[in-house]
């Protein structure tokens, strides 16, 4: 089955787990580069923090370039878009 294909509540939920997990990750890696926590490179978790957000991104549009998509999903998807790329906006301007 295709992204495509999935139904909009599945895409909606999935771009929330991905956004939320790439905000979370990019938060983790901000306060250890602050604390110094551990002794890592963050580099790579910024990559993946960065991924997973552009991926949540990407599948709100896709729920939001559909044709017939009911009035609620529409502005949970506006939503999303927006708080998602804000947040990648913040990660970005901290490095």
């Amino acid at each position: 089955m295709k992204l495509t294909d999935l139904p909009e509540p599945i895409l909606l939920q999935r771009s929330f787990l991905f956004g939320l997990t790439g905000i979370i990750l990019g938060a983790l890696s901000i306060l250890n580069t602050n604390l110094q926590w551990l002794d890592a490179p963050m580099g790579p978790l910024n990559g993946v923090s960065f991924f997973l957000q552009f991926a949540g991104i990407g599948m709100s549009i896709i729920v939001l370039r559909r044709r017939k998509v009911a009035q609620e999903y529409k502005e949970k998807s506006q939503m999303m878009i927006l708080i998602m790329s804000v947040a990648l906006l913040f990660f970005i301007f901290s490095l």
